[in-house]
């Protein structure tokens, strides 16, 4: 062999050799362990964990914490002390959660614990301050390994024995979110999914349970939690089958009063879970605390599904604002990515939805990465951003760019993967006050769109006042003049649906029907009739309060309609009656009148005559804001008191 023949076959061995050193390395896992210092049956437990990678940008990285005792407690503290109450061997399991990292959670070997001796007391503390909740030890990332922490507690006041239900895969979902790896027990509770379902059809009506809300393990994730009692166990375990894809039956025997105990689940994400971030998925929970009775508790776990670092976001200065500020706002967007692939991305395509409330001609690009010129309207080979339009979108596309990929080789700087798009965009002339929502689709060369976030445009409510007059037309009652003046109160600027609440203040004049009443006095000794008549007539002189409550529907930007209820109360009633009488001799009409008496009356009350009735109203002219004239027919639940009501109204 000469010497160059030698001298590639060293250099080809020698690279053979760096790239296994290199494969090697990329394959390492990293992973954390288990110390421990034992003190009888006292034992303080401390977590080796490797050194964080910060992603770039977000807050300091940071580890949290579940520990297993293998006893059925378990704690999230980071150096947990625990005292176990009976001698024997447990296994004591750690799961660490980087959080703000870029990597994977390290893995962890369970630990084996010996306890020989008892030195220290063990007093059994309650922590349940409910008797069912459900937990978790981190949100859901696919292909990760996550704990569901089933605990319940017994409150009646004798030795129980009952059932727990978990559901799981949501029917709604193609795909399974989860595979339950392990169920791991430690008070003789017996697996009897295969069993079916059993019912007793009795309830117990102690009404010992309660309803509440339960807070994370992690204490930065909320856990949004329903929990009701609920006593007819078929329809619950009916509609859980119809919802989720697959559950698990555990029995429980022998729980004494007040006590706590604690299931651990073990559950992979697939591959296939949800991918979108803004998915909510669920786990449900059913705890039948005696299997004499139907009487069960139900707890839903909602997850929001994360990444451990998802740069692709859509973000925006226009979350909340008020629509009265807003025609000269300028929003501003921006889109973040991140190339997650093996090697450079040449060219990047952000297809990204514009509202219709926005004026697409008003887009500025304000900044981006990588830096870059603008397109002009020829092609050109140096690296660009153009921009065009559809209907609905506006496309940004990098041209002849060089992104590297977070997983390409010698590629040490992570934020060289990522870049952006920042741009301003003014809103339309004419726009409604209606939430929008918009998403960018990035596509990394010929690879599939990643669908981000969706960027949300919502207006605060706001108040709209306006005056309102007009005029009461009551048909059915006699001489009746009634005006009215007030004001209302509703959203401003609503575009289809709103509420509104009025207060009227009415003077109304009007008379009752004149009553006339005949009747006969005596006959006299010449056969002589004397007859009496007497008329009464009564009139009211009444200032009322309306306050219609209703809800509203804007046809267009000119036309209205509206239903609700009103309620009428006679704020102040003055009562004028007054009584003639006269009496005559013989028979009408030739009766002969010899003596009359006059007499009149007055009263007033204040609050009464409680009216109320439904309404139904149209109007036109600027529905939305400004002056227009409406139509409004009161039906009163009393009779005489249904009437139309004309307006003019003018909202600020």
């Amino acid at each position: 062999m000469n010497k160059l023949s030698l001298f590639i076959c060293l250099s080809f061995i020698c690279s053979y050799s760096y790239a296994q050193h290199l494969l090697v390395n990329d394959s390492l896992t990293r992973t954390a362990t288990i110390k421990s210092t034992t003190n009888g049956n006292e034992i303080i437990f401390t977590p080796e964990t490797p050194a964080l990678n910060q992603i770039a940008g977000a807050p300091k990285a940071f580890y949290t914490h579940f520990w297993e005792f293998g006893d059925g407690h378990y704690s999230t503290e980071e150096k947990p002390k625990h005292v176990y109450k009976n001698k024997g061997e447990y296994e004591v399991k750690l799961w660490a959660t980087n959080n703000y990292d870029t990597g994977k959670p390290p893995t962890t070997r369970p630990k084996k614990i010996a306890i020989t001796s008892m030195t220290t007391n063990y007093e059994d503390l309650a922590t349940m301050d409910e008797d069912f909740t459900l937990k978790r030890n981190r949100e859901p990332v696919p292909e990760e390994e996550m704990v569901v922490v089933m605990s319940y507690k017994n409150t009646k006041e004798y030795v129980a024995n009952g059932k727990i239900y978990l559901f799981y895969n949501e029917l709604k979902y193609k795909t399974n979110n989860f595979e339950l790896l392990e169920t791991r027990t430690h008070h003789n509770e017996k697996d009897v999914s295969t069993d079916g379902f059993a019912y007793t059809h009795n309830i117990d009506n102690e009404g010992t349970y309660l309803a509440s809300l339960n807070n994370d393990i992690i204490k930065s994730s909320a856990v949004l939690q329903d929990s009701t009692e609920k006593t007819n166990l078929p329809l619950t375990i009916a509609q859980s089958k119809t919802y989720y894809k697959d559950w698990s039956l555990l029995e429980f025997d022998n729980i004494q009063p007040n006590e706590e105990r604690h299931i651990f689940f073990s559950l992979k994400t697939t591959p296939e879970m949800v991918k979108d971030t803004s998915a909510i998925i669920s786990v449900r929970g059913i705890y039948v605390p005696d299997d004499n009775y139907d009487n069960h508790k139900v707890k839903d776990m909602e997850m929001e599904i994360v990444t451990s670092h998802d740069p692709n976001k859509m973000s925006s200065n226009g979350t909340f604002m008020n629509y009265r500020l807003v025609r000269f706002k300028t929003l501003k967007y921006k889109i973040k990515f991140q190339n997650n692939g093996e090697g450079p991305a040449r060219t990047i395509r952000l297809e990204t939805d514009i509202p219709e409330m926005l004026d697409k001609s008003t887009l500025k690009v304000i900044d981006m990465y990588p830096k870059c010129d603008i397109c002009p309207k020829r092609d050109v080979l140096y690296s660009c951003l153009d921009t065009t339009f559809t209907d609905t979108q506006a496309i940004f596309t990098f041209k002849n760019i060089y992104l590297p990929g977070s997983e390409q080789k010698n590629v040490k700087e992570y934020d060289s993967t990522k870049g952006f798009v920042k741009y301003s965009i003014k809103f339309a002339k004419d726009f409604h006050k209606k939430k929008t929502k918009s998403r960018t689709a990035i596509i990394f060369d010929k690879n599939d769109p990643i669908m981000t976030n969706y960027s949300t445009t919502r207006f605060l409510p706001g108040i709209s006042i306006g005056a309102k007059v007009g005029y009461n037309s009551f048909n059915s009652l006699k001489n009746s003049e009634s005006y009215f003046f007030g004001a209302t109160l509703s959203p401003f600027k609503s575009y289809r649906w709103y509420w509104q609440v009025e207060l009227m203040n009415n003077l109304h004049n009007y008379d009752n029907e004149t009553n006339v009443v005949d009747e006969f006095i005596e006959e006299g000794a010449q056969g002589f009739r004397f007859l009496q008549r007497t008329t009464t007539d009564v009139s009211y002189e009444n200032i009322d309060w309306d306050i219609p409550i209703l809800i509203r529907y804007n046809i267009n930007n000119y036309l209205g309609l509206g239903a609700g209820i009103q309620n009428t109360i006679s704020l102040s009633e003055k009562k004028d009656q007054h009584v003639l009488i006269e009496q005559f001799e013989g028979d009408f009409p030739d009766a002969f009148a010899f003596g009359t008496e006059e007499n009149t009356f007055s009263e007033t009350n204040s609050f009464t005559n409680l009216r109320t009735g439904l309404l139904f109203e149209a109007t036109a002219g600027f529905a939305r804001i400004g002056p227009s004239l409406g139509a409004r027919y009161i039906m009163n639940f009393e009779n005489d008191f249904n009437y139309w009501q004309f307006y003019a109204i003018w909202k600020f």
